[in-house]
């Protein structure tokens, strides 16, 4: 299944065509290699950036990527793949490769809802608690999902005596 398509979906002529520059005999799924160095090449990406996002988009953990696995990463990073990943460093003030939630805090005081409007702190709690693991730790991948959630978020700011559920 790992290259098939699920039914009912189309995967647009754009993210096809890019993909298929890298595939051998119309077979749809890539190693991780073939992805990672696609990655790096399409998106202007390092080998661990790519690699990151490699793990974060590879759904059923199957170590290939396939045609549908690419469309989730296309449609939730897209041409900005290199962009995210700039915003991602600048965030990441200790240079470990991942954001602590007061990094990840400042990130997201900065950013816009789908709306045009910046989030009220619940919201940032919100956004936070449902990325963050455990560990409270969010990684390049998570990072660039909850931008991608921030980006489609069109809800008005909750009035202050409301409680977001997570």
């Amino acid at each position: 299944m790992a290259g098939r398509i699920p039914r009912g979906r189309k995967v647009p002529p754009e993210v096809i065509a890019l993909f298929d520059k890298y595939v051998d005999n119309n077979v749809r799924h890539l190693t991780k290699d073939e992805a990672v160095a696609m990655l790096c090449k399409e998106f202007d990406l390092s080998s661990n950036e790519a690699e990151n996002l490699f793990e974060t988009f590879d759904k059923d953990h199957n170590g290939m990527m396939s045609v549908w696995e690419f469309q989730q990463f296309y449609t939730t990073v897209g041409n900005n793949a290199h962009t995210m990943v700039e915003m991602f460093k600048k965030l990441d003030k200790d240079g470990s490769g991942k954001l602590d939630l007061e990094e990840a805090r400042l990130g997201l005081q900065q950013q816009h809802t789908g709306t045009g409007r910046t989030l009220v702190p619940k919201e940032i709690d919100f956004f936070l608690q449902t990325t963050a693991g455990k560990d409270g730790i969010i990684d390049l991948g998570e990072f660039m999902n909850m931008l991608h959630r921030l980006k489609m978020y069109k809800a008005d700011a909750p009035p202050e005596n409301v409680k977001l559920k997570v």
